[in-house]
């Protein structure tokens, strides 16, 4: 083949969608800025798929976990990260971690010398008018490229603080005590039957405890680059509410006007009484199997989160998908931006992957990585490339970004269980994980049956 893609970003989807592409016959011309006279605030050299955090790629354990489901799956497909991750592996038990050095100097090495990658270190502030190209730029993407994705997207910035609730597993909550009913009974067209929040209600005493650990629970710093980024005041983290007064989560996302409990019911209110206050949760995915706590975007550390959260009514056994947060990011609104090709509907020429699509973590961007390199390959050839099926890792991650989160509260997310369909409701819940992944791998041995593309080399 002669067609050429354009991948902007080295990090570790720009470099996974390159190694596709390569091995597939597709000449790629990578740029990365770094080592060309620009850099970004996280990152201390100049490698291509340099980990800018964490060592890990966390669980690689392919037979209840969803992540090393992930990595089962990668390596199916001839993952680049992952063969680089084998080469770099030190002790970290049952997880996957690696000497970030010989990680990245595998990967680099090995875009480097195929005859089919131009490496050039350049910096690149618009997005091109023309030509294949994939965008993966990562969450620090520089603000010349920032700008001119918005002006794309119609977004009037993508550098903010991300303000992050957490995510509870909807089996998690006790609904013994919980209860759905969304305020005064208020009704849409895309309304549950029921309601649409699930209300965990709090006494006096215990919305007073739950404020004063919201005060006294140990915060994260910001980072130097993100100190002068504002947040919204709509995503105000819920501790920074609650030290502006007593009753100000009572005016904000705990109100209990509005909501009866069921679980209150007397002769003088048949219908049960507002409690004091009410922490409610949305669901955050069709599915309905992931719900986030409204109004709780935080910088309290994860294991203060837990901590406190466990001591709401209904979440004493909570399992989170994932845990709050406030930090700088860059990422698009993908499930109404990309089609399920991971184009941009506004510039079909113009494919996103990695963390600036949504997704959250190494192996999650790299993964989008693999399959944007997968797409781009297949539509050069003529190919109607058809995604692995949702109840994959894989299938999953896509479904996620591109059209099953609900666009008015998509945030960042890792891979995860949550994503998943469920399966039959006759097995037992602690075999479910089990289940999730000898599901996903039969149907991810038949999907790969069916491929048409050319194996990666």
């Amino acid at each position: 083949m002669t067609k050429q893609v354009h991948i902007i970003g080295g990090g570790l989807a720009g470099s996974e969608a390159a190694w596709q592409l390569a091995n597939r016959g597709v000449k790629v011309r990578l740029s990365e800025m770094r080592g060309g006279g620009d850099s970004t605030p996280a990152h201390q050299g100049t490698g291509l798929a340099e980990l800018v955090c964490s060592n890990s790629f966390r669980s690689d354990d392919d037979t209840s976990n969803a992540v090393g489901l992930l990595h089962h799956e990668m390596r199916r497909l001839g993952s680049l990260v992952m063969r680089a991750a084998a080469e770099a592996q030190v002790p970290a038990g049952s997880a996957l971690a690696v000497d970030r050095d010989v990680f990245s100097a595998h990967v680099e090495r090995a875009l480097a010398q195929h005859p089919n990658v131009e490496i050039v270190r350049e910096r690149i502030d618009a997005l091109p008018a023309d030509g294949m190209t994939i965008v993966a730029t990562g969450p620090l993407t520089a603000a010349a490229l920032a700008g001119s994705i918005g002006r794309a997207t119609g977004a009037d910035s993508l550098a903010f603080f991300d303000a992050i609730a957490p995510i509870v597993y909807r089996d998690s909550i006790d609904m013994d005590v919980c209860w759905i009913q969304s305020r005064w009974d208020k009704r849409t067209d895309a309304s549950n039957e029921e309601g649409d929040y699930i209300n965990c209600p709090m006494t006096r005493d215990q919305y007073l405890a739950f404020r004063q650990g919201l005060l006294d629970g140990e915060k994260t710093e910001f980072k130097e680059w993100e100190a002068n980024t504002p947040y919204f005041e709509g995503c105000m983290p819920v501790e920074v509410m609650a030290a502006r007064g007593k009753d100000t989560l009572r005016f904000g996302p705990m109100k209990p006007v509005g909501l009866d409990n069921p679980r209150d019911v007397t002769p003088e209110f048949p219908q049960g009484r507002w409690p004091y206050a009410v922490v409610q949760l949305r669901q955050d995915n069709k599915l309905g199997t992931l719900w986030n706590m409204v109004g709780f975007q935080t910088k309290l550390k994860h294991g203060a989160q837990v901590e406190l959260f466990r001591t709401i009514p209904g979440l004493e056994n909570a399992e989170f998908a994932r845990l709050g947060g406030l930090h700088r990011n860059t990422f698009l609104n993908s499930p109404i931006l990309l089609d399920r090709q991971l184009r941009l509907k506004s510039a079909r020429h113009v494919r996103f992957a990695g963390q600036i699509t949504g997704c959250e973590g190494y192996v999650e961007s790299s993964a989008v990585g693999l399959m944007a390199g997968m797409m781009a390959a297949a539509e050069l050839m003529g190919e109607d490339w058809t995604g692995p099926p949702r109840t994959t890792a894989l299938g999953a991650l896509l479904s996620h970004i591109t059209g099953d989160a609900e666009a008015a509260s998509y945030q960042p997310m890792n891979i995860n269980f949550g994503l998943f369909p469920m399966p039959d409701e006759d097995v037992k819940k602690k075999l479910r994980k089990q289940a999730y992944t000898q599901r996903a791998k039969r149907d991810m041995a038949e999907w790969l049956g069916r491929q048409r593309l050319p194996e990666p080399a």
